[in-house]
């Protein structure tokens, strides 16, 4: 103890102060600050540098604390674009954090004035409304790599990738599907799901009006690029609740995403929609007689965005522009049935996923993007909406 002591008084006297006493009314943001303007002088007056002072695995090492939902999806991530980009920059170390989704968390830190997160991966309709509220940095399509044979970003990755305050990754999608056991020749569209006649037999939707409704609209000869157009009007929500009406008394309704498959498999429906993730594990991992029907998609996205005030600028934005690249998104792909974002990624893709891809180009020709700024306005009144027509 003895030896602190002297050790204190000799910064004391560099200092003209008592560093500690202050130390401990201060704020975090303020401790961190007084430690830059201390520890240099603590070195000289005890006779050490700054680098001696230092823990050896802190010297030159930075942090990212990379924020995702877990599961296959971040270990792909982590497979594909973490792992990589720490083995090529061994200074910097990146923590993966899991997270059920929202902003409160980053309001808190935010407010808090203790932004601990840097990268989180995020949908972008709760990105464009953080975006809104001030709450995360402005990421320019400039700042991301063109592709590995040159073409500029803004030309590589799929319309509708990025925003503001977002750089999209990975392409989910909601697809129709058939058993082909139970159905006889190929129907590839959604006036085919709608075929009873045609196609006989039981159909599973989910639960929910978000993509019924554009697909309620397309059954009734609704261009599928002019369908959120259509549905702005009173008179095209009505068309496509007729439409819906149409085949209601044909459909088992679904809730859960490992539902439709499974109804499938067990022959229960001849054609259900569900999420291709489930879908492919159906048909790769189980075996399963199920076909794809890639028409008829209707497709979201995951990405990335910065809160404000996140350390280590300079690196986040070096990692993200590794991660957003080429390679990096076609990698994912080894874990998980999502599709990269950028069209360079599909010629690097394994020749065995690729026809499972929202993304891959034959799949992708007349897939249109769920539009989440317009369900964000009419959530509420069309859930309403629709748990009532379900009910009658």
């Amino acid at each position: 103890m003895g030896g602190a002591n002297i050790q204190r008084g000799h910064v004391k006297k560099a200092l003209g102060w008592d560093p500690l006493s202050r130390f401990a009314q201060l704020s975090w943001e303020d401790r961190d600050n007084m430690l830059k303007r201390i520890i240099p002088v603590v070195g000289l007056a005890l006779g050490v540098s700054f680098g001696a002072m230092m823990p050896a695995s802190a010297a030159g090492e930075v942090e990212i604390n990379f924020v995702s939902w877990g599961g296959a999806y971040t270990k792909s991530q982590v497979k594909g674009m973490i792992e990589p980009y720490q083995q090529a920059n061994p200074n910097v170390k990146i923590n993966v954090i899991d997270y059920t989704g929202g902003l409160a968390n980053i309001k808190a830190q935010i407010e808090a004035n203790n932004v601990t997160w840097q990268v989180v991966d995020m949908t972008p309709d709760t990105a464009t409304a953080g975006c809104d509220e001030g709450l995360f940095e402005e990421l320019p399509m400039s700042n991301w790599a063109p592709a590995d044979d040159g073409t500029p970003a803004e030309d590589d990755f799929v319309e509708g990738a990025s925003g503001e305050c977002f750089i999209g990754n990975i392409a989910y999608t909601t697809v129709m599907a058939y058993n082909s056991t139970k159905v006889s020749g190929n129907p590839s569209t959604v006036a085919d799901f709608w075929d009873v006649a045609k196609f006989p037999g039981k159909r599973s939707l989910r639960n929910k009006p978000d993509v019924n409704l554009e697909w309620g609209a397309e059954s009734m000869g609704v261009d599928r690029k002019e369908v959120y157009e259509f549905l702005s009007t009173p008179e095209g929500l009505d068309t496509a609740f007729e439409g819906l009406d149409k085949i209601k008394a044909h459909t088992v309704f679904w809730e859960a995403g490992a539902q439709p498959p499974q109804l499938l498999a067990d022959g229960e429906v001849a054609f259900a929609s569900a999420w291709n993730g489930r879908l492919y594990n159906a048909i790769v991992e189980e075996k399963q007689p199920i076909v794809i029907m890639w028409d008829t998609q209707v497709f979201d996205l995951d990405g990335f965005v910065v809160p404000k005030g996140a350390k280590n600028m300079p690196e986040v934005l070096k990692f993200l522009r590794y991660a957003t690249g080429t390679k990096p998104l076609a990698e994912t792909t080894k874990y998980i049935s999502y599709g990269p974002l950028r069209k360079s990624s599909m010629a690097l893709v394994s020749a065995d996923v690729l026809p499972h891809l929202p993304t891959a180009p034959d799949n992708f020709k007349n897939a249109i993007q769920l539009d989440t700024d317009w369900w964000a306005d009419r959530t509420v009144e069309l859930n309403e909406r629709f748990a009532a027509w379900l009910a009658q």
